[in-house]
């Protein structure tokens, strides 16, 4: 997300007027983009994970959690962590890690292409419908299975057209599962 800045000059032919203005909305976007920013109190969580996506402000899509991280999230402001990983693929107690650190935790396991089903979807919004415009983080393994969700969440449950809907799930992390997303897309629900 980048700012910008509506400048108007008396001196619309002034080069130098011109250069200044577009240096200061060039200044002003590199601050907006960087992950170490204020609402994220001073944390670059853009270093801390490996797979790291932030479609927004508000939500961060990352890869497989750790103390660490969980620790990095909390100092970040993040208010809810849900979890998309089945239990075999976590190596430490999340649920309390989280808690510990004063987050609400969600576990809703996706094992892949054949947990990407309707009732999944539906509770996965029932989940981000309940903690709407709070700052929240979701990981899977690498954000895959995130975006993946995201995307059929925007097809079948937002009604938006197959490209908006994929467009989503890129942005938060939809990669090797995006050509079983769409064809999950493809059948009306």
């Amino acid at each position: 997300m980048t700012s910008q800045k509506k400048v108007t000059s008396t001196y619309p032919s002034d080069s130098t007027a011109v250069a200044d203005i577009a240096a200061a909305n060039d200044s002003a976007s590199s601050e907006a983009t960087t992950d170490n920013s204020p609402a994220d109190n001073g944390v670059d969580l853009a270093t801390v994970f490996d797979a790291y996506f932030r479609p927004d402000a508000n939500t961060i899509v990352c890869g497989a959690l750790d103390d660490e991280k969980v620790a990095s999230l909390a100092q970040a402001g993040v208010e809810l962590v849900i979890n998309l990983q089945p239990d075999d693929e976590l190596s430490f107690d999340e649920a309390a890690a989280v808690e510990r650190a004063g987050m609400h935790y969600e576990h809703l396991p996706i094992n892949g292409a054949a947990d990407l089903k309707q009732l999944k979807i539906l509770a996965f919004d029932n989940i981000l419908r309940q903690y709407h415009g709070k700052k929240i983080a979701m990981h899977c393994g690498s954000g895959n299975r995130v975006g993946a969700a995201i995307a059929l969440r925007a097809g079948w449950l937002r009604g938006r057209k197959m490209d908006t809907a994929m467009e989503r799930g890129r942005s938060h992390g939809l990669t090797k599962l995006e050509q079983e997303v769409h064809n999950r897309l493809l059948v009306p629900r």
